[in-house]
């Protein structure tokens, strides 16, 4: 049985406190767990700012650049591993894990990598009523050591956005991932080991969220700042806790995403897109589409060609190349798709496809897996229309106006992201700029430059990471202002 360790000061560390990991698709133990105590949070914490003050500390963005590409070197050379490790404890597809999860780990240090090596910082001049003038310009320092709670959707990916950018910036991390997905995070940590980064600037630490090491770091006096990618629910607590401090945060939080169907869209192009932002990674994607709404001339074909897809989708094993969507990521967490899917039925949705558990005979019915679920009949005060569900549903509804759909697309307390279908460029503009969202895709979805701001508003999150935005969170600008005096003339 492997065991997954914690990693602190450059040495893995076991613990008296272990819990399980378990494989979505059959129930079966994948692994043993380590569980950090208050007290190995803490060191983690003071090893963070040791290194900082050492080694680590004195580093310049050159250096940290071919830290990041070594890196980013030694996750490409083991990737079948970090491809094993994200199947085991997710669940996921190969075809999906292989061309993303593991892809966007790695690039996620080759583009901050970049970023960083040509990063541009303020420079003024201020020219003075005496003649003489004033040179300001701005320098980046580190915030210092970095609390990062990652989520167990697209543990690899996610974990990698933030903490590429945070060692680009010269911080020191100390990263919990999920409880559900420890493996590819202890993966990573043999890599910082292999890439030669200094003991105490990679730390990582393995629990729960209250009472464990969740609450340890966010908690935690002497952690800089932080950042989470999760529940809204959860990030409130964070915020809470950081708040005794007056920590930044980054949050990207939940999200009730709509999309907006237009009758003059690429039909064809619309529908292979949908069935991904529907249900890809079993719709456990925070910019997953909940909430469909679709030109009245266009719903009833809508309608049947979704539920015809969907009867051709491939749930299987995840090992099969062919495989379309996988398990949700544990029993609790399937336990509360069905109790939505009761909900709906209770608010009195019609069920287009899905809606039960699949039963296959075999060692899969020990898993957690969900049917794709297309629900309709609502009304937008629904609770299963209003409240974050994470997993293959969405509801389906016409509309007839585009003021009218702005309005009900924008009838939420997330505002993470939304997908527009239109051939009609001037709409395409209009309604992308109306949503009240961190992203507006037009005719696409999940299409990411990674430069580019990412995070979304209200109940989906505080502040925006991505290129630049990211490099400018995890750092501490200085502005420093020097006066030049003119030249003193002969007399």
């Amino acid at each position: 049985m492997k065991h997954y360790r914690n990693y602190v000061n450059g040495k893995w560390v076991e613990s008296p406190r272990t819990f399980e990991d378990i494989s979505p698709v059959d129930g079966s133990q994948v692994a043993i767990v380590h569980e950090a105590s208050r007290e190995l949070v803490d060191e983690a914490v003071k090893a963070g700012h040791q290194a900082l003050a050492g080694e680590w500390g004195r580093t310049n963005a050159s250096q940290r650049v071919a830290v990041l590409r070594r890196i980013a070197d030694e996750m490409e050379r083991r990737q079948d591993d970090f491809l094993a490790a994200e199947m085991a404890d997710t669940g996921k597809p190969h075809a999906m894990a292989s061309t993303i999860d593991v892809p966007r780990g790695i690039a996620n240090f080759r583009m901050f990598a970049d970023i960083l090596a040509t990063a541009p910082l303020d420079s003024h001049r201020l020219d003075l009523p005496d003649g003489a003038y004033a040179l300001n310009y701005a320098a980046r320092k580190p915030l210092g050591v970095v609390g990062v709670i990652s989520p167990w959707n697209l543990p690899l990916l996610l974990m990698t956005w933030k903490v590429a950018p945070a060692l680009a910036c010269g911080n020191a991390v100390v990263v919990k991932p999920s409880e559900d997905t420890p493996g590819s995070a202890t993966l990573l940590a043999e890599v910082m080991e292999a890439a030669g980064v200094p003991p105490g600037v990679f730390n990582l630490v393995h629990g729960f969220g209250p009472d464990s090491a969740g609450e340890f770091i966010s908690r935690h006096p002497d952690i800089s700042a932080i950042t989470f990618t999760g529940e809204s629910r959860t990030g409130t607590t964070i915020m809470r806790a950081a708040a005794e401090g007056v920590k930044p945060v980054s949050f990207e939080l939940g999200g009730k995403n709509a999309a907006i169907i237009f009758a003059d869209c690429d039909f064809k192009k619309m529908l292979d897109t949908m069935m991904r932002a529907l249900f890809l990674n079993s719709g456990q994607v925070c910019l997953c589409s909940e909430r469909v709404y679709v030109e009245r001339p266009l719903y009833e074909r809508f309608c049947e060609a979704l539920v015809a897809r969907i009867k051709a989708m491939k749930i299987d094993w995840p090992n099969d190349p062919a495989t379309q969507m996988g398990p949700l990521i544990s029993a609790k967490h399937r336990d509360k798709v069905l109790g939505y899917f009761e909900l709906a039925r209770h608010e009195g949705a019609t069920f287009l496809a899905g809606g039960r558990v699949p039963y296959f005979g075999d060692v899969r019915d020990e898993g957690a897996w969900v049917e794709p679920t297309v629900i309709t009949g609502l009304g937008d005060d629904a609770r299963s229309v209003r409240e974050e569900i994470f997993g293959p549903i969405c509801h389906v509804s016409p509309f007839d106006t585009e003021q009218e759909v702005i309005a009900r697309a924008n009838d939420t307390r997330y505002g993470l992201a939304a997908t527009i279908w239109t051939s009609n460029l001037g709409r395409a503009h209009r309604v992308s700029e109306a949503m009240r969202v961190g992203i507006s895709w037009v005719n696409t979805w999940f299409l990411r430059d990674l430069r580019t701001p990412f995070g979304g508003a209200g109940l989906s999150g505080i502040g925006r990471e991505g290129g630049l935005h990211s490099l400018n969170f995890y750092s501490e600008l200085t502005n420093v202002c020097i006066r030049i005096d003119e030249e003193a003339r002969d007399v």
